[in-house]
């Protein structure tokens, strides 16, 4: 089980390029990969979104590629014909104000098109100097992921292990509901029907109202669906989506049974079942 939340940076020089990654993580129902890098490595990013993908299943994403080169990788030409012409405009424009001198240089090297800069970029030859970095770095992204996935599935089976015990005290507690609802219901036909009453009738009556509000049902598939989360805890790597929905059908039967429910005891078992459910359903927000 792995948790959506993750971080993982790390900076190196390879080959006289400095390089920094940072790798991190949020919650979010489906996988949102963001990949900020620069420009020139736009020829790379399906491959970096791919090897991302393999590996991470939910989760907003935000991954950050810095390149910077230790040595100037700048190409630098000079146009010499504009700077010619820029020597004449500005000689006729001096003696048209009647100045006279020599045209400064730097003025001339300041003109645009006289000097013209260029970089020269290979996408995976920068991609072999980065990968090393990217890989420590996605690495200890997913060992956190892990670390803190492991620490929600301890506190995902104390909560599971307390629907557990309701769920057996449930159970337990289901023949004294059926009988206190047999005397209720035959002392309610024993009020109205006063010296008439019919012994086997009121037995028939209340034997068919028990199999309308017994809880039997509901706790039996309420230990289905634990049984269900439980494995899902342990055996599916990317369970989040699951969990919430086996959550939404346990507490149906939670809900029923505390409909049908007579005693104080078993209103407060209700509540800490629920509550129990409750944090499940929201730590399974943070589950990929």
């Amino acid at each position: 089980m792995n948790s959506m939340t993750g971080y993982g940076f790390k900076e190196a020089v390879v080959d006289n390029t400095q390089i920094s990654v940072e790798m991190k993580s949020v919650n979010n129902r489906f996988m949102d990969l963001n990949i900020n890098i620069p420009t020139f490595l736009n020829p790379i990013e399906s491959k970096i979104r791919k090897i991302v993908s393999e590996r991470v299943v939910r989760g907003k994403v935000d991954l950050t590629i810095r390149v910077k080169d230790m040595n100037s990788t700048a190409k630098v030409s000079a146009d010499t014909n504009a700077a010619i012409m820029y020597e004449s405009a500005i000689r006729k424009i001096s003696e048209a104000l009647g100045r006279s001198g020599e045209v400064p240089l730097g003025l001339i090297i300041n003109q645009d098109g006289v000097l013209n800069i260029t970089h020269e970029y290979d996408a995976e030859t920068y991609w072999e100097k980065i990968e090393p970095v990217f890989g420590d770095v996605f690495e200890a992204f997913l060992a956190d992921r892990k670390r803190e996935g492991e620490n929600l599935q301890k506190d995902l089976l104390l909560k599971l292990d307390t629907l557990d015990k309701c769920a057996a005290f449930f159970r337990e507690w289901q023949p004294k509901m059926e009988e206190r609802f047999k005397e209720q219901t035959s002392a309610k036909f024993r009020e109205l029907l006063g010296d008439n009453v019919d012994e086997n009738r009121i037995m028939t009556e209340v034997a068919a109202m028990i199999v309308k509000y017994t809880i039997n049902e509901e706790i039996v598939r309420l230990h289905s669906h634990l049984e269900v989360l439980r494995k899902e805890f342990s055996d599916n790597p990317v369970p989040g989506k699951r969990i919430d929905f086996i959550c939404q059908e346990a507490n149906r039967e939670i809900n029923t049974i505390g409909s049908k429910n007579q005693f104080t005891e078993v209103g407060a078992m209700v509540i800490n079942a629920k509550d129990a459910l409750e944090n499940i359903r929201e730590q399974s927000k943070n589950v990929e």
